[in-house]
Parts: C-alpha cells; sequence; structure tokens
C-alpha cells in the first residue's frame, strides 16, 4: 500500500524527537506509565491541532491589551493573515489543509456579514481592511475552526464507523446552515435540526488513534466537546472586545451557555465539509494486507510497505518454515527510519492515511 505523507517537516521532526522520547527503554511497562503517556500525547495533539486558533486567541487578548480601539481591527486583521502565512512557511501547516481553512473563511465571511447586518452581534467601525461592515479578521476565526477539524483529522488517524449517508449530512448542513440566515425572517428550526444531528450520527463512533492506543467514542460527545472549547474560546474573544453581543454592550458578561447549541451545528458543518474534502475518513480504521483489511484495534498495525522480493544466487536454497516467514517479512526503511519505528507511530505521526 502506497501512503503519501501530508505531514510538513516540522512535523517528521517533532514525530522522531517524540518517539525516542517516549519509547526509550523504562522497562517493564506498568499500565500507570502507560496511561499517562497516552493522556499526555493526547493532550500535546491537541494543542498541535489548535495551533491556528491559539495564535488567535492570545492575538486578541494582546491586541486589546496593548492597541489603541481605532486600530485594533486592522491589527487583528494584519496578524490573522501573518499567522496563517507563517504557519504555512514554517511548515505548520501543509497547502492541503490551507484549501480547507481558505472554505471555511469564505463560508464564514458570508455568514459574518448578513449576522452583523441583522445585529446579532457587532464589531468596532474603525479600520481600513473591511468588507460589508465586517473586519476581514473575522473570517480567520472560521478558518481556525477548518484548520483544527483538519489537522485533528490527521494527527489522530481519525475513522468513523457507520458514518451516515453522504447526501443526508449534506442536507443537514446545508439546512443548519440555511437557518443561521433564515431564522431571522421565519421559524427557528434548530431544534428540528439538532434532532436530525443526533438522530444522523446516533450510531456513529470515530476511532482516535493516540500514540499506541486506538480509541473509540461516540462523534456527538466528540462535537459536544469541541462545541464546548469554541464556547470557551468565544467567552475570551469577546472579553477581548473582538466583537460584542447585544447583552455585552453595557459590560461584558459571559456567552449565554445556549451558545454551545450554536457551535455545535457549526460542527456539522465543518464535519460535512472535511467529509468532503477528505472522505477517507468515512470507513473504520484497517490494515491493509494484501488485498485484505485487518480489524481496527489496539492489536492493529498499520502496513507501511510490501516486502520485495528476495534475491538469491543459483545454488541457494528456499527458506523453509519459520525461516521462510521471516524470510518474506524483510523490514523497509525508510526516510523516517525502519518500518519497525514507524508503524509504532508516536505523539505526532508523520503519516497520515488521507493520500
Amino acid at each position: 500500500m502506497t501512503v503519501r505523507h501530508l505531514s510538513t517537516a516540522v512535523e517528521a521532526r517533532i514525530d522522531r524527537a517524540a518517539r525516542r522520547l517516549l519509547d526509550a527503554g523504562h522497562q517493564p511497562r506498568r499500565p500507570l506509565r502507560l496511561a499517562v503517556t497516552e493522556l499526555l500525547v493526547f493532550g500535546a495533539k491537541q494543542a498541535w491541532a489548535c495551533t491556528f486558533g491559539a495564535l488567535l486567541l492570545a492575538t486578541m487578548v494582546v491586541v486589546h491589551l496593548t492597541v489603541p480601539p481605532a486600530a485594533r481591527n486592522d491589527v487583528l486583521t494584519v496578524s490573522a493573515a501573518a499567522i496563517q502565512v507563517g504557519m504555512l512557511v514554517f511548515g505548520l501547516e501543509t497547502a492541503r489543509e490551507l484549501r480547507v481553512v481558505l472554505v471555511f473563511h469564505l463560508v464564514g465571511t458570508v455568514m459574518e456579514v448578513f449576522k452583523t447586518h441583522v445585529g446579532s452581534w457587532q464589531y468596532g467601525d474603525d479600520g481600513w481592511l473591511v468588507v460589508a461592515g465586517v473586519p476581514l479578521f473575522s473570517g480567520f476565526m472560521y478558518g481556525a475552526v477548518g484548520s483544527y477539524t483538519v489537522r485533528v483529522v490527521r494527527l489522530f488517524d481519525l475513522r468513523f464507523d457507520r458514518w451516515p449517508r453522504q447526501w443526508l449530512l449534506v442536507v443537514v448542513a446545508a439546512g443548519i446552515y440555511a437557518n443561521f440566515f433564515g431564522h431571522h425572517f421565519l421559524w427557528d428550526a434548530r431544534s428540528v435540526l439538532l434532532a436530525l444531528v443526533v438522530a444522523l450520527f446516533a450510531r456513529t463512533t470515530v476511532h482516535v488513534r493516540v500514540h499506541r492506543a486506538t480509541v473509540r467514542m461516540p462523534v456527538l460527545v466528540a462535537m459536544v466537546l469541541v462545541a464546548l472549547f469554541i464556547w470557551l474560546a468565544e467567552n475570551v474573544a469577546t472579553w477581548a472586545g473582538a466583537w460584542t453581543y447585544p447583552d455585552q454592550t453595557d459590560g461584558w458578561q459571559p456567552v449565554a451557555p445556549t451558545k454551545v447549541v450554536a457551535w455545535l451545528l457549526l460542527m456539522v458543518i465543518s464535519v460535512a465539509l472535511v467529509a468532503w474534502l477528505y472522505p477517507q475518513v468515512r470507513s473504520a480504521p484497517g490494515v491493509a494486507v494484501r488485498g485484505r483489511t485487518a480489524p481496527s484495534g489496539l492489536e492493529a498495525r498499520p502496513t507501511t510497505a510490501t516486502s520485495a522480493p528476495v534475491r538469491r544466487s543459483a545454488g541457494s536454497r528456499r527458506p523453509r518454515g519459520s525461516h521462510a516467514d521471516r524470510d518474506r517479512r524483510l523490514k523497509v526503511s525508510g526516510p523516517d527510519g525502519p518500518a519497525s519505528a514507524r508503524r509504532e507511530s508516536s505523539a505526532f505521526r508523520d503519516e497520515a492515511p488521507l493520500g
């Protein structure tokens, strides 16, 4: 099976360093140490996937504390663009991921222009880098969600069991996006859409590969957790004055918890876009072995290459028994080390199954 490397050179170096650190000696391996290692790797991968959003949120706080109000929107826009370019140039994001970020940027900007004009929230009026009254940095916030979504797919080798029919997911996602606009003029179908989302993903399970372990969880639980963290980030952003809700005009107060539902519905749109751009995530993980797929789980190890035929001299005999099996299973080395090392994965795998 041919595997394309979609990770960056920076991630490849992190991968090798993390593998040496996490897999170095320390025998015997105790269950507690293994559990703590998996937890730390999970946190490290999540932080790596959130790089774009975390840098953008930190920039909002710094700008709020240091830049005069009249210049904040433009400074945020320039800073957001610099972060995006920097991530690409310095190998923190791939060109393929940038495509997803741009799609989210466009979809989000269209919604921002409409929402601000109907009074759902508002931005400061100052600045030159504005489109239809909306600062351009607003689209980067949706781009940050897209960046996280596609990077977490790669870093955790996400695969899904019982993925819903794609056309049903597209219909529901389109309905959610239309309701963001239409509920200002028509009946708000949010409760119906939420019920459809629950019905659509009720049986869907996501496979999450951490370091050595592959865990499973209901995809609805995963989307709720992501929506909750976006809501927490939204509280920080509104405190920093990036935008203001109507109930915050007289002074900042926490964003209403009901916004978690809106972010959950937005996650459905995000999942639909990523599944469209990366259709490989729609099937559960397996190991390709001579045309067959091995079951997923802790016992499964992804195969990186097939064995090459062995050259023998005219007088040599064909090995038999266990020696023959060992002979056919030659280890294949590559730019990132022997195949056996790559099979073990690490904190940041330099192999992505999306190719």
